[in-house]
C-alpha cells in the first residue's frame, strides 16, 4: 500500500478523511498536533482510536501557538455559541494552523517517501475558515511542489481534499458507507470538564445539522442541543 499523510484532529471530519484515504489504498499515517488548543478532548480520541480508525502509525506533535493567541482555540477569549453561521470569519479561527499542519504533514510525507497528503478540509458546511477554501489548497500543493525534493524529483506531491465540496451530511453518509463509527469523533471546540460537547457551537451546531440531514442520530454526548 502506498503511504499517505492524513491530518487527523479525532474530530468527524478527519476520521471520515482518514477512512478514504485506507478505502483509496493508501496506509494511513496520521498526524495530530497539541498546538495549545483550549482542551484536550478531542486530542485525547486522536491518541486513543487512531489504530482503531486504521492509521498505520500516529505522530502527534507539540507546538504552542497560545504564544501567539489570536483565536479563542487558543486564548482564553469566550467561544461563540448559538450564533446564526455564516461566512464571515469567526473568532475560532486559529492564524495559519493549516498552513502550519500541512508543512509538518509536508516534512513527514518527505521522510516516508510518500507524495500524498489527506486534509478533511471543507468549503461548503463549515465555519469561514480562509485556509479550508480550494484556493488555499491549491496553492499549498503548488508550493510544496516546488520547495521539496519530492515535488521536484519524484513525481510530484498531491494534497488530497476528499470532502471539500461535501456538505455535513454527505460526509457523514460517506464515512457510514466505509463504517466509520462516530462515537470515536470529538468536534465541539468548548466541551464541559468531562468531555461533553457544549451543542451550541458552530462545530457542534454543524455536526447536528449534518446528522440531523443524513437521517442519522449523532452518537456524540451533548451537554445540551442548542
Amino acid at each position: 500500500m502506498k503511504k499517505a499523510v492524513v491530518l487527523y484532529s479525532g474530530g468527524l471530519d478527519s476520521t471520515t478523511c482518514l477512512a478514504i484515504a485506507r478505502s483509496e489504498g493508501f496506509a494511513p499515517y496520521a498526524l495530530s498536533f497539541a498546538y495549545g488548543q483550549r482542551h484536550s478532548h478531542e486530542l485525547e480520541r486522536a491518541r486513543e482510536y487512531a489504530p482503531q480508525v486504521g492509521a498505520a502509525e500516529h505522530r502527534v506533535i507539540e507546538i504552542d501557538l497560545r504564544q501567539f493567541g489570536g483565536s479563542a482555540l487558543t486564548t482564553d477569549e469566550a467561544v461563540p455559541k448559538d450564533r446564526s453561521i455564516d461566512d464571515a470569519i469567526p473568532v475560532t479561527y486559529v492564524p495559519a494552523r493549516n498552513t502550519i499542519f500541512l508543512s509538518y504533514a509536508l516534512a513527514w510525507a518527505e521522510v516516508l517517501g510518500s507524495t500524498d497528503i489527506f486534509i478533511g478540509v471543507n468549503a461548503l458546511d463549515y465555519s469561514g475558515y480562509p485556509d479550508c477554501r480550494p484556493e488555499f489548497i491549491a496553492a499549498f500543493e503548488k508550493m510544496a511542489n516546488l520547495a521539496t525534493l519530492a515535488g521536484v524529483e519524484d513525481g510530484g506531491l498531491v494534497i488530497h481534499t476528499p470532502l471539500i465540496d461535501l456538505t455535513k451530511a454527505q460526509i457523514i453518509v460517506r464515512g457510514m458507507a466505509l463504517d466509520v463509527d462516530y462515537s470515536l469523533t470529538h468536534s465541539c471546540y468548548d466541551p464541559t470538564p468531562n468531555g461533553l460537547a457544549c451543542g451550541c457551537c458552530d462545530s457542534c451546531q454543524l455536526r447536528l445539522k449534518g446528522f440531523r440531514e443524513a437521517g442519522h442520530e449523532d452518537p456524540a454526548a451533548y451537554a445540551s442541543e442548542g
